[in-house]
């Protein structure tokens, strides 16, 4: 199974500490580095020293890394307008030497929006514009060089655009699409996805999202192993009772609910946790790392998991 590090700068994280991190991570032997794609902290507004924009810094990070995957969990398609973003998705991609993946949702957490200015629609109108945007995406990614790409949605229109820059990656970029609902979600995922993510639920919840957007793939004749079925849960791991119960401290969790509900516990405890997504046909598995100055927490789990793993 593939291991990577995600993380939730938007709670409070400089592009420096992100570096940090990043770095570390692929010192250590992780496949990848993501972020998340938000500008509002969670839980209170305080979030000194405030969002760092998510493309911004994955183009710094191509930059300052070597062989890592990077990316996004999630681009909201409320935040930029698609042809823009398929821009700056291509050239980061370019920037990187051809190691991104766009992580990308129709958006949910309404504060971030009026806190900075962002139209928030209905969810039936957010989805709607996320369908149009992977259209547009997609085909200016894929309309060949010389060639025009032009759409006429309810939302967005293009007309006769080059269709410029492409991504390096010959084959595309990645497209990670997730989350449980039931129709669109999978149907979506089916159409344009790489990878269909179902973070931060258990096994039973994971395994039905699965089956759903195997069974869409189906609907559309898509081969069953042209998808990667990952899982993010939350990261705390300690080598000791102690050690954990610290590390759960430093992020304000309870030790038990970690448990229960994420990659906690001991080393053993962890690869244990991962064999269960693991025989639901989950291939990846984001590690949400919530304290990001604990680097010793990436090196218990390079050391110790990633090992057992294959």
């Amino acid at each position: 199974m593939d291991l990577r590090i995600f993380t939730e700068p938007q709670q409070g994280a400089t592009y420096d500490e992100l570096l940090r991190v990043a770095q570390a991570t692929q010192a250590a032997g992780f496949d990848g580095f993501f972020r998340s794609d938000h500008y509002l902290k969670m839980g209170d507004v305080s979030g000194l020293p405030g969002p760092t924009d998510a493309w911004v810094t994955l183009a710094g990070l191509a930059r300052e890394t070597a062989h890592l995957r990077l990316g996004t969990l999630v681009t909201s398609a409320t935040f930029r307008n698609p042809g823009p973003l398929a821009i700056s998705v291509a050239q980061v991609d370019q920037m990187s030497g051809g190691r991104i993946e766009l992580g990308y949702g129709a958006g949910w957490y309404e504060q971030e929006h009026t806190a900075y200015g962002l139209d928030f629609p209905s969810v039936k109108e957010r989805f709607d514009r996320f369908e149009e945007h992977l259209a547009v995406i997609t085909g200016l990614w894929s309309t060949p060089v010389g060639a025009t790409f032009s759409y006429a949605g309810a939302h967005v229109r293009v007309q006769d655009s080059p269709a410029l820059p492409k991504p390096l990656q010959p084959e595309g970029i990645p497209l990670i699409i997730g989350g449980h609902g039931k129709r669109r979600t999978p149907a979506l995922a089916a159409r344009y996805a790489s990878e269909f993510n179902a973070g931060f639920t258990s096994v039973g919840d994971s395994e039905a999202a699965f089956e759903r957007t195997r069974a869409a793939m189906r609907v559309l004749g898509r081969a069953a192993d042209s998808m990667t079925f990952s899982t993010a849960q939350v990261l705390c791991v300690g080598s000791t009772e102690a050690d954990l119960r610290r590390r759960a401290d430093a992020i304000g969790r309870d030790v038990d609910d970690l448990r229960s509900g994420g990659f906690a516990g001991s080393p053993a405890e962890v690869v244990e946790q991962l064999g269960r997504f693991a025989d639901i046909g989950a291939s990846r598995a984001y590690l949400q790392l919530l304290d990001l100055s604990d680097l010793d927490h990436l090196e218990l789990v390079a050391s110790e998991v990633l090992p057992q793993l294959g």
